[in-house]
């Protein structure tokens, strides 16, 4: 069910590139919560007409006003007038929206982010009360954000940077075929990042024969499946949309040669 609400920013922080944020967002998430890795779709000012989707990086039901937390990278004017407002101000939120990533409570999953696809993932682990894997990449060592609340909240995490500055010198991908070289117990592999990570990630755990789901980024218009804009192919030749079908697909069905 689509939400608008006005939604007062209560905490705010800048994490290495990231804004870290939180937000009363009403009944958002009594009303709207289906799953960790869902979307909100916020207004960036009066003179940009579309609004902008952001990643929920967690959620929590509270009274009287649930709470609503993101973590952004200043990308255009829309996420840089976002990142300028301070705290008490409100925000025009549409949310939650999209499918989340599969996640039961009791299950054990290894969740691998790579840069900004990190934020998303804080969520799966945060309701598997510490039995996932966190796999995290960046760039570099001081591009890294949020290793310790995946500390927190994982039994085991492992950091990959592009130039060995922190952890794993190479990509996340290696470090999936490592873990489940070690241990394919896990109910499914959950991942966010960039495209070709994404497709790395989904080509390992099919060759371990363990379920993949990812979640795309699309340029996106309306959030809601109206313009199809964000339109993902899909191997059986049908075009999938990322706003309301995704962000999170079973990564079998994505035509990564597309």
């Amino acid at each position: 069910m689509k939400v608008e609400k006005s939604c007062k920013i209560v905490h705010k922080t800048q994490m290495g590139d990231a804004v870290f944020m939180v937000l009363e967002a009403g009944d958002m998430v009594r009303t709207s919560y289906r799953n960790p890795g869902q979307f909100v779709h916020i207004r960036c000012g009066d003179s940009l007409l579309l609004r902008r989707p952001i990643s929920v990086a967690s959620c929590q039901e509270d009274y009287p006003s649930d709470l609503v937390t993101i973590v952004f990278e200043v990308r255009g004017a829309g996420t840089q007038w976002l990142a300028e407002r301070k705290l008490g101000e409100t925000l025009d939120v549409m949310g939650l929206l999209g499918n989340g990533f599969p996640v039961k409570p009791e299950g054990r999953y290894l969740l691998v982010g790579g840069g900004i696809g990190v934020p998303p993932l804080w969520g799966c682990a945060q309701r598997t009360s510490g039995k996932s894997t966190a796999i995290l990449g960046f760039r570099s060592k001081d591009k890294a954000i949020m290793t310790d609340l995946f500390n927190e909240d994982c039994a085991k995490t492992l950091i990959a940077t592009d130039d060995g500055s922190l952890g794993y010198h190479g990509f996340v991908d290696a470090l999936v075929r490592q873990e489940l070289e070690q241990d394919r117990n896990y109910d499914a592999v959950l991942a966010c990042g960039p495209r070709p990570m994404l497709k790395n990630v989904a080509r390992a755990a099919k060759e371990f024969g363990v379920p993949c789901f990812v979640s795309m980024e699309e340029r996106m218009g309306c959030g809601v499946g109206a313009c199809l804009v964000c339109a993902c192919d899909m191997k059986d030749g049908s075009r999938k949309h990322v706003c309301k079908d995704g962000p999170v697909f079973d990564a079998e069905e994505v035509d990564w040669d597309a």
